[in-house]
């Protein structure tokens, strides 16, 4: 694992990182991810396991928006994060990868057609998409899951012969596309809402009154 620079990841200790330096920017001038003994962190650590290419890019466009900002502020950092960061943010925090060979899949989120994802397309799970946790944030309220967790979802269409392959290797695939994808166009208008508990097998009782719950699977927005 390496951020942007080139530096390899090493998780340090949070009374490491210096007075007055940004968490972000302190990784990606050093390589080393602060890291406090909790569950956050150590699920922010899994993360960067599991997909060390997201998570430097991730990194990289963080540092470089913070770099921005105290160029055009004179070497202050903005309290406030701005579109961008407040997006890169979402994502490391609070994200899931929804990896899908039928875009269909994706039309129907993005709309809330619930029955159509959860219902209809029921039997794809594990077949013709799956679902990857990212956001360490998420994984900690999993810890004790409640029906209206919902995450960010950031969707991935991949070919056919995709679930053919091993899962270590949909998960470097699924790592390098989705880096690639990340640019500072980076809005929150770019993930699509996904109540994990909706997905097939993540919760009991997924029965017509189960989905029919508004108040978690909402209807989308009339335009």
């Amino acid at each position: 694992m390496r951020n942007h620079m080139g530096l390899p990841i090493r998780f340090v200790p949070q009374s490491d990182l210096p007075p007055g330096l940004g968490y972000e920017a302190f990784i990606g001038a050093t390589g080393q991810v602060p890291t406090r003994n909790n569950l956050h962190d150590f699920f922010n650590a899994q993360v960067w396991l599991a997909f060390p290419r997201i998570k430097s890019k991730l990194n990289a466009l963080q540092a470089a928006d913070i770099t921005r900002q105290e160029v055009e502020s004179g070497g202050v950092t903005a309290a406030h994060r701005g579109q961008l960061r407040d997006a890169l943010t979402i994502f490391d925090e609070s994200s899931a990868l929804l990896v899908s060979s039928n875009p269909s899949l994706f039309a129907a989120l993005r709309v809330h057609d619930w029955r159509s994802v959860f219902i209809d397309r029921r039997n794809d799970f594990g077949r013709t998409c799956e679902v990857y946790l990212f956001g360490h944030a998420l994984m900690e309220k999993l810890v004790a899951p409640y029906k209206g967790i919902t995450a960010h979802a950031w969707l991935v269409e991949v070919d056919g012969d995709y679930f053919d392959r091993p899962e270590a290797a949909r998960m470097a695939h699924v790592d390098g596309v989705i880096a690639g994808q990340l640019t500072a166009a980076l809005r929150n208008r770019d993930y699509a809402p996904l109540p994990l508990m909706g997905i097939p097998g993540w919760s009991a009782a997924q029965d017509a009154d189960f989905y029919a719950d508004s108040s978690v699977f909402r209807p989308g927005r009339i335009r």
